[in-house]
């Protein structure tokens, strides 16, 4: 089994003491996010979470939560569908050769706040000080949409 991401390799070691270990989850909750939106789930979550993936289509539960509540903290293979594997495989880990030649999805979200924080005239103390909302899930969602569609085209 893949396992992407958990948010426990995340609040462990050096995490910010002054936030909760659900801060831990707000990255990979904005990548869920997305995932669910644009129904690339494995058809075994979506059979075991319908209500839930329900709450975050319409935004009465965010991503991290999902993640949190429904997957024991950890984003694997099993919970996206083959194309999602695929697009997951080569984003959302940095040193693949998509990722050398496009992006990641830890950079492209790092730039994403790192500008919206220069923009206000702030910075985050860290990669785990943004705020876990759906504003913040908008700013990031027309990257992901870009680099997915990047990816589409990589694969030919």
């Amino acid at each position: 089994m893949a396992k992407y991401d958990d948010a426990s390799w995340h609040y462990g070691g050096e995490f910010p003491e002054d936030l909760p270990v659900e801060s831990g989850a707000t990255h990979i909750g904005m990548f869920l996010t997305w995932c669910i939106n644009n129904n690339l789930l494995s058809e075994e979550l979506i059979e075991d979470s319908e209500k839930e993936i329900g709450s975050v289509k319409n935004r009465d539960m965010t991503g991290a939560e999902f993640l949190i509540d429904q997957c024991d903290e950890k984003f694997t293979e099993y919970d996206l569908n083959e194309q999602a594997n695929g697009f997951a495989k080569d984003y959302y880990t940095d040193d693949t050769d998509f990722a050398k030649k496009h992006n990641s999805f830890a950079n492209d979200y790092s730039e994403t706040f790192d500008r919206k924080a220069e923009e206000n005239d702030f910075e985050y103390a860290s990669f785990y000080h943004v705020e876990n909302t759906f504003e913040n899930y908008d700013l990031i969602k027309p990257v992901i949409d870009q680099r997915f569609e990047e990816w589409k085209e990589y694969k030919g």
